[in-house]
């Protein structure tokens, strides 16, 4: 892989040091607020505030430290939270939220995902009816636009009918934010017999992911689909398994054409032409490059894998400064089949963009534009 310096956090004013300094003790406070917990473990939540942001990095105290141990933890204890990897001391930091909140137990709150009540809320926003009754219009459409129309619902995330107001005519703002388009060679992939795509966020931003390959399962464009989330909550909303359920249930609940979608889910995931997977790998602090043999032979045997949303982006290809006119092909040689990246620019890294593209954003946003959420991308390596 091309060379490029890992992403710190140790420069004030930075978006990696404002995750650190700012929106992680912001978490802390709003999931005390979420639950009831006990003074031990407000107490716990406290003490983590304090650390990650003033202090060093020290052991879980737990069996997981033989696995951290391996993923780095031994090269990072006693230093700064600062001065470490971005995607390192991110990660650690939700693996001291869930031991604070005691998520792996033992005790009564074990197993509680402590970020469940921001998902649920999504899900229940009264936006996302509006979003969902865009699906009606949207099946007025021809087959291909109505992919296309998904394809952009799943890219932008949490707004399932931006992709339909992209397809239709006079309403190009959206897709001017596209700073790469890597959707032609994404469709001449297809159809396919094993589709697999690996989840970014859970509520609003899973249910156009699960739409989206429902309509592929539906018309064919994949005979069956494996939906990779996490084994445990990472993040404050990314997807496990028992997210999907819910997104599915919330599609099965709704009204016209999203109802269809859900009931259509359900029976595919029953069928197992609808695979939920998760791994271990999936919640560590490394790029995919470092993934396990399982895993790497489980995405090997897919005709095609889609990495969506940021933080995967990340992870597939390296969370590093690199020149944003890196060829994406190259960074991503060694994944080992063809791959898609599906994601809105929420973070530093960025590659595969042409020269008059990266000059353009500068010009107009200096760096803004890498973090804003305000741009986009597709890009594709058969």
């Amino acid at each position: 892989m091309p060379d490029a310096p890992v992403i710190l956090a140790d420069e004030p004013g930075s978006f990696p040091h404002g995750v650190l300094s700012a929106r992680h003790p912001a978490l802390i406070r709003a999931v005390q607020d979420a639950f009831p917990y006990g003074p031990g473990r407000r107490r716990a939540l406290d003490e983590l505030l304090t650390g990650a942001t003033e202090g060093l990095i020290e052991p879980l105290g737990t069996e997981d430290d033989e696995q951290w141990a391996r993923w780095g933890s031994g090269e990072y204890l006693g230093r700064s939270w600062f001065e470490v990897p971005f995607l390192w001391s991110e990660s650690y930091f939700y693996r001291r939220l869930l031991q604070a909140v005691g998520y792996f137990g033992p005790g009564s709150w074990q197993g509680i995902d402590p970020f469940r009540p921001f998902k649920l809320a999504e899900l229940d926003a009264p936006e996302t009816d509006e979003e969902l009754a865009a699906l009606d219009r949207l099946g007025e459409q021809p087959l291909d636009k109505q992919a296309q129309a998904l394809l952009h619902g799943s890219l932008w995330g949490n707004r399932a009918d931006l992709g339909f107001r992209l397809s239709a005519p006079g309403a190009p703002t959206a897709v001017t934010r596209l700073v790469a388009d890597d959707s032609e060679v994404f469709w001449s992939l297809l159809p396919v017999d094993t589709l697999c795509l690996v989840a970014d966020n859970a509520g609003r931003e899973l249910i156009p992911d699960l739409l989206l390959l429902d309509h592929l399962l539906r018309h064919g464009r994949a005979r069956r689909a494996l939906l990779h989330v996490k084994v445990h909550p990472y993040y404050i909303s990314d997807a496990t398994t028992a997210d999907v359920v819910d997104a599915v249930r919330r599609l099965a609940g709704a009204k016209g054409a999203a109802a269809g979608a859900g009931e259509r889910l359900w029976t595919a995931m029953a069928e197992g032409r609808l695979e939920v997977r998760t791994h271990p790998f999936s919640c560590a602090p490394l790029p995919y490059a470092d993934m396990p043999e399982d895993l790497r032979a489980e995405f090997a045997a897919a005709d095609l894998t889609i990495f969506k949303g940021d933080l995967n982006y990340r992870r597939l290809v390296g969370d590093r400064l690199y020149q944003p006119t890196t060829p994406f092909e190259d960074v991503t040689a060694w994944f080992p089949g063809p791959v898609a990246a599906l994601r809105t620019l929420k973070s530093d890294v960025i590659v595969g963009l042409e020269p008059d593209t990266a000059a353009a954003l500068v010009a107009a946003e200096e760096q803004r534009w890498r973090t804003s959420g305000a741009h986009a991308l597709i890009q594709v390596r058969p």
